[in-house]
Order: structure tokens, then sequence, then C-alpha cells
């Protein structure tokens, strides 16, 4: 993991053909396997052999002109504190405007990484015309096209040069991140497990930088919680739109092993919690959904079934989640939550020898196989459980290409009904034997 690359900059100058550029490999790969294509404003990238997050700041201000003017100001501020490098993207066709000023002053005081990329450079005369953007006094620009992907290569080489190295650290104890939208009851979640007696053991500080792992010893269990919801949340950002909640969580999401994800009963498991769900499930966390304030919702006799109904609807194809139902005022089920992310860790981190794996899934193969296609019959011979940090499978066979989507999702389930994976994110792959 190599960090994360905001791209920012007016409306209209290129920055979704380019995040699409982007991450459209990954993309293809990713959505592949799990058949989902959501929020498509953040993607994995990798280049040169280094994987960063990208977030295309571009597809979450939605309004008129002069609400954009105060809008980029906020996201590059907010880009500016998360990111670790930036692409500011300006448009040689319009040439320098007032509002690549403003975002340039800003970027200038920031001391981030930034990366100037003059977009729509296609002929040589505007190769020339791309010189006034030195006005902007951000030294050197990448000229690009992002439409035919010219020059992105030279502005990528000189982007992961300024990335950190990231390793995923071989943590002895599980890192939990309680995530979700502003006012879901996080931080009262998280001072309800310290307790007031704080049973903080130490502050390491971040290994990540700017999250803090706190480090728990409670209930017998030992875990880090990771914590950057709290860090720095400005007054003058309001902490009302999608963006900021997304972009606090992708941070947060990165570093941990299970995501928490926490929302307000009343409010309902609605898009904006979908999308931090999908982003810890795109980056293959453990999952463990918590329903906070449910003390205050009216009761009828099935409301917890039909409730879990709703959100396991949402969740298609990835149902396998454990949903807890909480109230952190009345520290109801407190206990429960941690419970069940251990337990969900210990399922991300489960291991099934090859063996035993193929004596459990070779005979329902056998009495189930993948459906022919044009009179060809797959043979799946073999599979084994590849060394990752999250649960991947390989099964080996004659035609792969003739395995589709809604089959290996049969296999998936299957693993999950012999094997324990609840909560966790499954990877199937249908390789040549």
């Amino acid at each position: 993991m190599g960090g994360i690359v905001a791209i920012v900059g007016r409306p209209n100058v290129g920055k979704s053909t380019f995040f699409n550029r982007l991450i459209q490999k990954r993309e293809a790969i990713v959505d592949a396997v799990s058949g989902v294509t959501r929020d498509r404003h953040y993607g994995k990238s990798d280049w040169n052999g280094k994987e960063f997050s990208v977030i295309d700041t571009g597809g979450y201000v939605v309004g008129s002109d002069d609400i954009f003017e105060q809008e980029i100001d906020k996201q590059v501020e907010l880009a500016i504190d998360e990111a670790d490098a930036i692409i500011f993207m300006v448009d040689v066709e319009s040439g320098v405007t007032g509002m690549d000023e403003d975002v340039s002053n800003l970027l200038r005081r920031a001391n981030k990484p930034t990366f100037l990329a003059v977009n729509k450079v296609d002929n040589a005369q505007r190769e020339a015309d791309a010189t006034e953007f030195y006005a902007l006094g951000l030294g050197e620009y990448y000229s690009i096209s992002s439409i035919n992907g010219s020059g992105t290569g030279d502005l990528l080489d000189a982007l992961v040069k300024e990335l950190p190295d990231v390793v995923e650290e071989e943590s002895e104890l599980p890192r939990f991140a309680v995530v979700g939208r502003p006012n879901a009851g996080k931080s009262s979640f998280i001072n309800a497990l310290i307790g007031e007696d704080r049973y903080i053991v130490t502050d390491i500080a971040g290994t990540t930088r700017d999250s803090i792992d706190t480090k728990y010893n409670r209930f017998g269990f030992e875990f880090n919680l990771v914590d950057t919801a709290g860090i720095r949340r400005k007054a003058k950002v309001k902490e009302d739109l999608e963006f900021y909640s997304v972009m606090r969580s992708v941070r947060s999401i990165e570093y941990a092993d299970v995501v928490l994800v926490m929302f307000d009963a009343s409010r309902g498991f609605d898009g904006q919690v979908q999308n931090i769900f999908w982003l810890a499930h795109r980056n293959n966390k453990g999952i463990v959904i918590l329903v906070n304030k449910w003390d205050l919702v009216e009761k009828e006799t099935n409301s917890v079934r039909d409730y879990t109904k709703k959100i396991k609807e949402a969740c298609e194809p990835f149902v396998d989640v454990p949903i807890i139902f909480i109230s952190v005022l009345n520290k109801q089920r407190i206990f429960k939550a941690i419970e069940t992310a251990v337990e969900v860790y210990k399922n991300r981190s489960r291991k099934i020898k090859t063996r035993e794996l193929n004596d459990v899934m070779l005979p329902i193969i056998e009495r189930k196989p993948p459906p022919a296609i044009k009179g060809k019959y797959v043979k799946i011979k073999f599979c084994t459980q590849l060394p990752t940090h999250y649960p991947q499978f390989a099964f080996f066979c004659n035609l792969p290409q003739y395995v589709r989507d809604p089959y290996k999702r049969f296999l998936e389930n299957q693993i999950r009904d012999k094997f324990d994976f609840n909560g966790v994110p499954i990877s199937v792959f249908i390789r040549k034997k």
C-alpha cells in the first residue's frame, strides 16, 4: 500500500477521465471478482508495482458555480490534510483562471507533494500554450491528455517516487476502525469502550503518521483501535458532505483489519453508509455492521428481523456479514460488538489446509459442475487457498475462461457454508491448471 492521492481542480478539466484511466485496469479486475461497481470516485491504482488509492474530488460537488467556488477551497484543504500527494489538474483550452489561482495559492502554502497536470495537450500549439501555467508558481508541470493517455506515464513516475512506502505491518494485535457518517455515535462508542477509568495501556503514536493506534486490553481482549476519525475536525468544514466522510474513512479503513461500520438506526443504512461499507469490502477488510441508537426506534414484533433483511438486501451479494443492534448510550451489546469484531478478525486470518479444502469442495463440484458452454465441459481438478492477508482461493481447471460469475459465487457460498468466513470478503480465482 502506498498512500492516498487526491485529484483536485475546477469542474470540467477532465479529472474524472483521468481518474478512470488510473483505476480502469484495477477496477476491471476487482469488479470481475465480485460483480459490483459502486462509488465511482474512489479506487485503487498501481504504477511500477506501487499500489495507491485515488480519490477524485470532482465527483462530490453538485451545484452552481458560485457554490462551487466555496466548495472547491474546502475540498482542496481537506485533500491537503488527508492525502499523501495531490494532482492539481488544469485545462490548456481555458488557460489560467481565477479559480486555478486560488487553488494554487492553497497548494503552495501546503507543503504537500503537488503535481500540476495541464490537461488536453494534444498538439504542438497546445504544448506551447501550456507554458502560461508557470505563472501559478507551482514549478514544473506535466502536459497530459487524459483522453488518450499521453504524458500520464511521466506524471505517474514522478508521483510514485513521492508516495510513502507503507508495508502492511504484521501487528500482533487486531486493528479495528470504527467508521460511519458524522453523528452516528462513533466517539461515544469509543469512549464507552475505553470506560471512564481509561483502560488504555499505551498510545502508540501512529505507525501510519496520522492515525493513532490506541491499545485496549479489556473484556479479556487485546486490540488496537485505529483512531483517525476524531483527530482534526475543522470547525469550518461542514461535515455533512459525503466527500468528507468518505475521505476520512478511506484512511482509517486502509490501516485496519476489521472495520466496524456504524450508523444511526433512525437514519437507516443509507447511500453514504453503503459507500463506506463497499469501501471496506473493496479493501478486503473484515466488516461488522453496528446499528446504533436502537433503543430510540419504535419497535414492532419483527423489527430486528425486518431491519436486518433490509440491510442485507443493500449488501448483496456480500450478505455473510454480522449485524449487531447496539445502544452506545445504554451500553447495550457493546461487548458483543467487540467480541464479534475479534471473531471476524480470526475469520479473516483463517487458513484452510489444501487437503481439507479439496476433500470438502471437490465432491460438491462433482455434484454440481460448472454449466457446459458450447458443448465444452469444465473440469475443476484442484483448489487451494492463496497465501495472502485475506482469504483468496484458486480453483484449477482445464477451461477457466468458461467459468462465469454465478458459478464463482456458488463456489464462494459453498466455502462460506463449510468454513466460517463470516464478515470477510472472499476472492475466488479460476486458473488454468
